[in-house]
């Protein structure tokens, strides 16, 4: 027993060294693996929903406002580029919408929704619904 509690105290210290040792590794490995989701995929993490839609930048960005419109948001501040979108608006209950687009590629565009600092996963999931319905 003694030797496989230190198998394992050892297997953590060398997890702990190694990701204090290659931070920019385990982004790597991580991002891959978050690319490899693909289109469609929806991921709910650390209070962000996060999914790449087959739309470009522009027709995510339109599907986007018509959505803020939709559900009667009160919209404080976008901005817009040829790579990037972003989009800021408010709840009746004052929570504050935060929309990130990202160009994926020429027909895919990656959509990242966050409600307040926390998150809410029930609110982000109807934001995304609302604007899959416009694309």
């Amino acid at each position: 027993m003694r030797h496989v509690m230190l198998s394992l105290a050892s297997t953590w210290t060398a997890m702990a060294l190694w990701i204090v040792a290659a931070p920019g590794c385990a982004a790597l490995v991580i991002g891959a693996a978050g690319a490899a989701a693909g289109v469609g995929t929806i991921v709910y993490v650390k209070g962000e929903l996060d999914t790449v839609v087959e739309a470009s930048l522009d027709e995510a960005w339109e599907a986007t406002e018509k959505a803020i419109a939709d559900l009667e948001f009160t919209t404080t501040e976008t901005s817009k580029d040829a790579i990037a979108a972003e989009h800021t608006s408010r709840t009746a209950q004052d929570r504050k919408i935060h929309i990130r687009l990202n160009r994926y590629s020429e027909t895919a565009t990656r959509v990242r929704i966050r409600v307040d600092v926390f998150g809410n996963e029930e609110l982000s999931r109807t934001i995304l619904d609302k604007i899959k319905a416009h694309l």
